[in-house]
């Protein structure tokens, strides 16, 4: 076979460079993709009760670029969503990102009124603060706020998810989920949020529809790479695994995902409930609330943290600190002699924990200044 561009992984940044290169360059693209699907972690399918499942974990699409916006909706119409999510603190459940109405859910309403007042003060209304930071320049009762939202929300979640400290991984990871001054009970407050309404899947096989466009799956690249001819590729996976590991092996997190089905109508009162304190898994989420279906049945998800081994399971997230960082620079400097031949993208080949629109935002830049020379 003779292409323009071998592209690996199906993923956001492979698709979204392979239908750039195929509809306006007019030019030939072959995706190849080991697992057996398109769609990477945003893969999606409906269930056996024709439940409609995030196979990787909830994906929810929020984002305030528009340019990213309008360049997916080419590819789909939208279901406007807006996630919600409960963290169980000593068997209450409470709003998360921790807010204002968190306060009111745990103590009581005079101490609550007070802690309000203490933010409000200290804080512009609107303000999203890391914990870390809240816990540093807090004193009295916020810093009696901030080692109870630190110890009860924040560490056990963390330590499960990353077997980490929040002070061992870079603040970019705690920063996610600020303290929140607000009575805005949503999980995200970006301009757009939405669940594409047909699924994930079938935005992705929109995206790949194009005469030019070939996909092969269940296939690692390097098993077909001397029966392909091509120009110029980009590489969309771990870039230690493209370099043989000659630095060691960049870590990364892998989560086990248990769905289970349940002969009632709805399980939770939102789309996610953590649990930082208490069993295996991280959180639980209720599928329906995202695809919006109405059935009989509820499909739930489980999702409980792991090591990554490779060749075992997929690697999720890469470990943000600093000497992962140093390491995967020394990578990115090695494959410099690749430059013009292989272009790296995406959130694993960048080591970057990138949310879908940042995926996106991140391959359309890759095409207009790298691509088209």
């Amino acid at each position: 076979m003779k292409v323009d561009w071998l592209i690996v992984g199906a993923g956001f940044t492979g698709a979204t460079l392979a239908e750039r290169i195929a509809s306006q360059l007019g030019q030939r693209v072959l995706i190849v993709d080991r697992r057996d699907h398109i769609g990477g972690n945003a893969f999606d399918y409906y269930n056996e009760d024709g439940i409609l499942v995030h196979k990787y974990g909830p994906h929810i699409f929020h984002t305030n670029d528009i340019k990213v916006w309008n360049y997916l909706s080419q590819f789909t119409e939208w279901r406007p969503y807006y996630h919600k999510v409960l963290v169980v603190v000593d068997g209450n459940k409470i709003p998360l990102p921790f807010n204002l109405n968190s306060l009111y859910a745990i103590f009581p309403p005079r101490y609550a009124e007070k802690l309000e007042e203490l933010l409000l003060t200290n804080y512009s209304f609107g303000a999203k603060i890391p914990i870390l930071k809240l816990r540093e320049n807090a004193n009295g009762d916020l810093r009696f706020l901030a080692n109870y939202i630190y110890e009860k929300i924040f560490y056990g979640y963390t330590f499960k998810q990353w077997g980490m400290k929040p002070e061992e991984l870079d603040w970019s990871v705690t920063g996610r989920v600020p303290v929140y001054i607000s009575r805005d009970d949503r999980y995200f407050q970006d301009h757009y949020q939405a669940i594409p309404r047909y699924g994930y899947t079938e935005l992705f096989r929109r995206m790949l529809r194009h005469p030019e466009i070939k996909v092969l799956l269940n296939t690692d690249y390097r098993e077909v790479m001397d029966e392909i001819k091509f120009k110029r590729m980009i590489y969309t996976g771990p870039i230690d695994e493209f370099l043989d590991y000659m630095y060691g092996p960049l870590p990364y997190r892998g989560v086990r995902f248990d769905f289970i089905t349940l002969d009632e109508e709805w399980y939770q009162e939102v789309g996610t409930i953590n649990y930082p304190n208490e069993y295996d898994f991280t959180r639980i989420t209720e599928q329906k609330y995202l695809s919006g279906q109405l059935l009989p049945k509820t499909t739930l998800l489980f999702e409980y943290p792991t090591d990554y081994i490779a060749g075992k399971n997929e690697p999720c997230y890469p470990v943000p600190q600093k000497d992962n960082q140093q390491r995967y620079e020394m990578y990115m400097k090695h494959a410099e002699k690749f430059k013009g031949t292989v272009l790296f993208a995406g959130r694993l080949a960048d080591y970057k924990y990138y949310n879908m629109d940042q995926a996106v935002a991140r391959a359309l830049t890759v095409f207009e200044q790298e691509v088209i020379k």
